[in-house]
């Protein structure tokens, strides 16, 4: 248990929370045709994470999140078809290094500013990503992508394989400890300060709370496990190509997010796997239509699920355990 002034957080993990784990562990063994996508999906269960850390608990709205995760994979790439460093954990650690730099610097800025000024910049610097990367054709090979890349077997001993098992195990242990970090970091008083942030900054500020400092903190930390989801995706796929960076993956994700529930931990879980899914089959059955029904699933969950995924199984989950009770009484009273 965790306190800030006189406020309890429950920080217990729950037997629900094994679910997600225990889930991914069944598709390795059971769904081996399906790893690619599986570590595809992993990923970008983790560059959601990273956005709703400032989405969801500290209440930063971006639209240039893509910059990071953009960034990531592209050192990773440089690193490995430039450089000839082939060390994937060493891309790892430089792609986060990377982008955790690049949030520090430009979160300087962006979080000075408010509303909408504040998402323009982040779009903004989303659009200067995009564009060096374009132009700087001799380093990142622009339009046509960076490839040639070579990933060493990780330790020396686990190497990347065609059936996608090394990197789907890969990506797994590296969400997990992910998860492990955000989920400390959110249910600590750290964690609720961001929340209160999030409510009313003025009244932290009233109460004496460095909230750009915080800010600043988690903004970078969101930046920085963002270039490892980019390095993971850049390593996973040997090839780097512009559609990593810019405004459409930012707002694929933050579908994503929409998708699973903002602010729910899980939520980012839920949310990429259903859009990864979702885009799966309908890019197969209609290629050409396959955004409408992208569409068309987001609609549905803004206009009849408010929260997301797992906001309609919260909401059908109490109704269901309200007429239970409802009907333990009617019982009681016969």
């Amino acid at each position: 248990m965790s306190q800030l002034v006189g406020y309890t957080v429950d920080t217990r993990v729950r037997w629900t929370e094994y679910l997600p784990w225990v889930l991914a562990l069944l598709v390795y063994f059971f769904l081996p045709d399906y790893l690619s996508l599986g570590a595809r999906v992993l990923t970008y269960i983790l560059f959601a994470l990273s956005l709703d850390l400032i989405i969801g608990y500290a209440g930063i709205i971006t639209l240039g999140h893509a910059s990071f995760f953009g960034l990531g994979a592209y050192i990773t790439g440089i690193l490995s078809a430039k450089l000839g460093v082939t060390d994937p954990l060493v891309q790892l650690l430089a792609s986060a290094l990377g982008a955790g730099l690049l949030g520090l610097v430009t979160g300087a800025v962006i979080l000075k500013m408010k509303g909408l000024t504040q998402l323009m910049l982040t779009l903004a610097i989303s659009a200067l990503c995009l564009e060096v990367a374009n132009k700087a054709t001799f380093i990142t090979g622009g339009a046509d992508g960076l490839s040639g890349m070579e990933i060493a077997p990780i330790l020396g001993v686990f190497k990347f394989d065609l059936f996608g098992k090394t990197a789907y195990l890969y990506c797994l242990f590296l969400l997990f400890l992910a998860w492990v970090v955000i989920r400390r970091l959110i249910y600590s008083p750290f964690g609720v300060s961001l929340m209160g942030i999030r409510e009313n900054s003025a009244r932290m500020h009233a109460i004496g709370a460095p909230v750009y400092k915080k800010l600043m903190t988690v903004y970078t930390l969101s930046a920085l496990i963002a270039g490892v989801a980019g390095a993971l995706l850049a390593q996973t796929n040997q090839f780097v190509g512009l559609n990593v960076l810019g405004f459409e993956p930012s707002g694929e994700l933050l579908v994503m997010l929409i998708l699973g529930g903002v602010g729910r931990l899980y939520g980012a879980f839920v949310g990429p796997l259903v859009f990864l899914l979702a885009q799966d089959y309908l890019a197969k059955q209609f290629p050409e239509y396959w955004y409408f029904g992208i569409g068309l699933l987001l609609v549905v969950v803004v206009l009849f699920a408010r929260g997301g995924v797992l906001g309609l199984m919260d909401k059908f989950l109490s109704q269901w355990g309200k007429k239970a009770k409802d009907k333990q009484a009617g019982s009681k009273t016969s």
